[in-house]
């Protein structure tokens, strides 16, 4: 068994780096006191970060973009030094990173207990992030190495698009790490339903994080709804909903769940249906039409 925390996280006005670093430690040693070995943040948790600026810069969307990349050293620091420390695996959601061609695309950085950082780029982009806040989609689909076996991450809108997840999953992909930041119920079950579609057709793990509570200083991320989860294949030894556990809505809290991989395998040989294995058949029964 390998046991996951997913967030349920608040954005906070912060104020100083000092009480950025507290929350987080705060955060992590909760979920690694409860044996977790895996943490998952939610998007764009970072935001908070833009309080530690003066107004003139946290309310305006392009200037806090500019003004947060003096912290991205810190904060991929913070999160390495918390991963070695209670040698665990850290999603910490999502940043916003400026790249050499000045565009901004959104990183979501994975870091191992052992030291190593690697990331996810949001690859397809809302209409906000488009066309007020300026954010870039990003271009490769990766998966990630780890003890447990090899997993992806899909980015909040990216949940909803399944080629992504199907080239993660066709690539060994197990576990699906979904990172989300959404400001209405509807945004959050569209994510959601993404989600449970993305674990039923790939029978595989799909984990969500949700940012929640308000923050009327920020434009950027000034309502938050959701509630953190993981859904399952919907089969023998799961649950018949496909919901194996899911968070209070709106509350802040960790979402606790062990994930058994072998299942995983086990239902994509055994299961009553297999979506797995005849994800390819529509493709040639199109092509028969």
């Amino acid at each position: 068994m390998t046991k996951i925390a997913c967030a349920q996280y608040d954005i906070g006005f912060l104020e100083t780096w000092d009480n950025f670093e507290d929350k987080t430690r705060r955060w992590v040693a909760e979920a690694a006191g409860q044996q977790a070995e895996i943490l998952l943040f939610p998007e764009y948790a970072c935001m908070e970060l833009a309080s530690l600026f003066s107004k003139d810069i946290y309310s305006s969307l392009s200037a806090q973009l500019d003004a947060l990349q003096i912290l991205l050293p810190p904060y991929l620091e913070l999160f390495r030094r918390l991963a070695r420390e209670h040698q665990i695996y850290i999603q910490a959601g999502t940043f916003p990173v400026r790249h050499a061609s000045g565009e901004y695309r959104n990183h979501a950085y994975l870091f191992h207990p052992a030291g190593q950082v690697d990331y996810q780029e949001k690859l397809t982009m809302t209409r906000f992030e488009n066309e007020q806040w300026g954010i870039a989609r990003g271009h490769d689909i990766k998966i990630f190495d780890t003890a447990f076996g090899k997993i992806a991450i899909n980015i909040c809108y990216d949940s909803e698009f399944p080629l992504y997840a199907r080239q993660q999953v066709a690539a060994g992909a197990n576990l699906i790490l979904a990172t989300s930041c959404t400001d209405t119920q509807a945004g959050y079950y569209r994510v959601r339903i993404g989600c449970q579609a993305r674990a039923l057709e790939n029978q595989c793990y799909v984990a969500q994080a949700s940012l929640v509570g308000d923050a009327p200083w920020s434009e950027a991320v000034d309502v938050n709804r959701g509630a953190a989860a993981v859904y399952t294949p919907v089969d023998r030894g799961f649950p018949d909903n496909g919901i194996l556990t899911i968070g209070e809505y709106n509350q802040v809290q960790w979402v606790y769940a062990d994930l058994d991989f072998a299942k995983i395998e086990k239902v994509r040989h055994e299961g009553q249906v297999f979506n797995y294995k005849d994800w390819d058949k529509q493709y040639d029964a199109l092509l028969q039409a």
